[in-house]
């Protein structure tokens, strides 16, 4: 920034309020913060801005903890006018400064971009703000699910604050969240997956997701991809739900598995090249019926085996959590390719993450 535009920022910085209560007009005070759905100005609490010094950080800076994006006055200005010269922005924070226009014009200032929300790029930068699983109420809340032993392959996060909107109509709410990475098949983060969790554990009949509407929310590019655990070579397991892939991955921690998060994104997985056997771990219910036979129908036209895994219950995690890790072993010893069996299901038990 230059010399003069870092003048603008904090002569901005001093009266932060007034400037808020300008440009961020639907949003309010909250003690130190001024809060507000987004920089365009958006109802929400998802935004926040400093207004005063602390040992936290200067006055005027702001972040966006729903897509952890952040920023100064400046770029407060920019967004809510939807300005893309940035002499406009110096001549608008002058303006509102009752300053005279400059002389000579300001040099630019580099501002990142603002993702919008539910962008593949708002996705990644969900993740990289989250942190690492062990210890947390992700793991918490997986191993409630009776998954002793996450073999996540650094596919999922935890956020301890990750923001919830019910609808458009009602306040963002914060809650726990486990984040999962979904991924294209060159590794690309093209969306996350976030599970909202209870912040006062797991209880047996919501087995840990947070009491709201919709516990579960996908965002960015998912058709096509999926949650990915371990690195595919020639065999893959696919299904529904990570705590349905994840179950499986407790007793076959070595096979490589996809969680395309719902029967119509199953059915639509993009398969990768090199593949020659794929299993395909079915949810016992008509959406999971249809999902499996368009994936099989589609992976058999390539030359690509496929076999089916069958639950007895209504899913795999539902059968891990009920019968016990060593009921699904038996049952998934006899759906295997021998061969797989020896690879897989005999391999030597590998670390959680």
């Amino acid at each position: 920034m230059s010399r003069d535009a870092s003048e603008l920022a904090r002569r901005l910085a001093r009266d932060a309020e007034a400037v808020c209560r300008h440009y961020l007009s639907r949003g309010k005070r909250a003690g130190r913060y001024w809060v507000v759905g987004d920089v365009h100005n958006a109802p929400g609490r998802s935004l926040f801005v400093r207004l005063q010094e602390s040992p936290k950080g200067l006055a005027g800076k702001w972040t966006d903890a729903a897509t952890g994006e952040h920023g100064d006055l400046l770029d407060i200005i920019r967004e809510s006018l939807a300005l893309r010269d940035f002499r406009e922005v110096v001549e608008e924070a002058r303006r509102f400064l009752k300053l005279p226009r400059s002389q000579p014009q300001f040099a630019p200032k580099p501002i990142r971009s603002v993702a919008p929300a539910g962008s593949q790029e708002a996705a990644r930068r969900l993740f990289a703000i989250s942190s690492p699983i062990k210890g947390t109420l992700a793991e918490t809340y997986l191993q409630g699910r009776g998954i002793g032993q996450i073999h996540h392959g650094g596919s999922l996060r935890f956020h301890p604050r990750c923001y919830y909107r019910p609808d458009e109509h009602l306040p963002t709410e914060t809650w726990p969240a486990m984040i999962g990475s979904v991924t294209d098949l060159e590794g690309r983060i093209t969306g996350v997956h976030r599970t909202w969790l209870d912040p006062h554990g797991s209880d047996r009949v919501r087995l840990g997701k947070a009491p709201i509407d919709t516990p579960r929310r996908a965002m960015g590019d998912l058709l096509g991809n999926a949650v990915r655990f371990g690195v595919v070579d020639d065999v893959l397991a696919a299904g529904e739900g990570i705590e349905t892939m994840l179950s499986l991955r407790y007793v076959l921690p070595t096979l490589p598995m996809t969680a395309a998060l719902s029967a119509n994104h199953l059915s639509a997985m993009l398969l990768p090249s090199g593949l020659r056997r794929l299993y395909i771990a079915r949810d016992d219910d008509a959406a999971g019926d249809a999902g499996q036979a368009i994936l099989a129908q589609r992976a058999e036209a390539v030359g690509i085996e496929v076999i089916p895994l069958s639950p007895r219950l209504g899913d795999f995690n539902e059968d891990l959590h009920i019968f016990g890790l060593e009921a699904l072993r038996a049952a998934l010893l006899l759906q295997l390719v021998p061969e797989d069996v020896v690879r897989f299901l005999h391999s030597p038990t590998v670390a959680a993450e």
